[in-house]
This record gives C-alpha cells, sequence and structure tokens, in this order.
C-alpha cells in the first residue's frame, strides 16, 4: 500500500489530480481511474485532465463508508 504524502485534510490542494488522488487513497493509478469511471463519483474532466474537488471527495467518502451518514 502506498503511504500518503499528506499529513491532514488541510494539506490537500482544492482539486486533486489522478496521482495526488491515487496516492492520498493509497491505490494504484489504474485503480484511481477506474474509481473515477463510477457514476457517483465527485470528478471533473478539465480539458483532458481530469480532479476531484476535495469537498465533494470528502462527501463521497463519507457516504460510502459503512455506518455513515449516507
Amino acid at each position: 500500500m502506498k503511504k500518503s504524502i499528506y499529513k491532514s485534510y488541510d494539506d490537500l490542494p482544492l482539486m486533486l489530480n489522478m496521482k495526488q488522488l491515487s496516492d492520498l487513497l493509497g491505490i494504484s493509478d489504474a485503480s484511481a481511474y477506474e474509481l473515477v469511471q463510477e457514476e457517483d463519483f465527485p470528478s471533473l474532466r478539465i480539458g483532458k485532465r481530469i480532479v476531484v474537488p476535495k469537498e465533494e471527495l470528502r462527501r463521497w467518502i463519507s457516504a460510502h463508508t459503512k455506518g455513515g451518514q449516507g
């Protein structure tokens, strides 16, 4: 499992690129690309780039966590 370089939520940029997403979640780059293909996953395409808003990622994680609020 990859180790995240981020120490706190506040350290994250407003928009995460695919490399940052995979590093943050401790998954492979390929798994991150599969994740953003999920219909309900919060991603945004800007030209050829795919980014994930950190606030929306936080909400998505909360909603998909077993026993979570969503």
